[in-house]
């Protein structure tokens, strides 16, 4: 049985080595996934509600963390990484990721969650193009992989482009 928590300061090592295995032969992964979730923690990014680990028989398994980014100078929620170990992949710990961190948000009152990655498989948790609800992406050539999830306390006011934290740029 998986497991959805919140991560403890004595999972860090277990999330930085399953975050490493999760992305060491993902396509479009920088390889500095690991080292961008140490980097957020303890910025003003950062909100501890929003690390979430998989356990599964009493091991991490997967780790999804959501982190604050802007849209025009207010707070937005941006999902990534969220990675899962290689040898449980097909075991539904990506989804129940996935619905975890949607469900604390919204619980949280956040607006949205934004995110980079497939369409095709972030569409089955309700990401859309985040064009569709006025957000741009901070990089024209994302496109259609620039997505955003509303929640609700969306609000149509809410527009502009999207800036992820700053230790995206060094190490996503």
């Amino acid at each position: 049985m998986t497991y959805i928590r919140r991560e403890t300061d004595g999972d860090r090592e277990a999330v930085h080595a399953l975050q490493t295995a999760a992305f060491k032969s993902a396509p479009h992964a920088s390889g500095g996934e690991a080292d961008l979730v140490d980097a957020l923690r303890g910025t003003a990014a950062w909100a501890p509600q929003f690390s979430l680990v998989a356990e599964v028989d009493g091991e991490i398994a997967g780790h999804a963390l959501s982190t604050y980014g802007t849209v025009d100078g207010r707070p937005v929620l941006g999902l990534g990484p969220i990675g899962v170990d290689p040898a449980r992949h097909g075991q539904g710990i990506g989804s129940a990721l996935m619905h975890a961190s949607i469900g604390a948000a919204d619980a949280s009152g956040e607006p949205a969650i934004i995110l980079l990655g497939d369409p095709g498989y972030y569409g089955r948790f309700g990401f859309v193009p985040a064009s569709d609800h006025g957000i741009a992406p901070e990089h024209p050539e994302w496109g259609p992989y620039f997505q955003i999830r509303v929640l609700s306390a969306w609000g149509e006011g809410l527009r502009g482009t999207f800036a992820y934290p700053p230790a995206f740029s060094e190490f996503g």
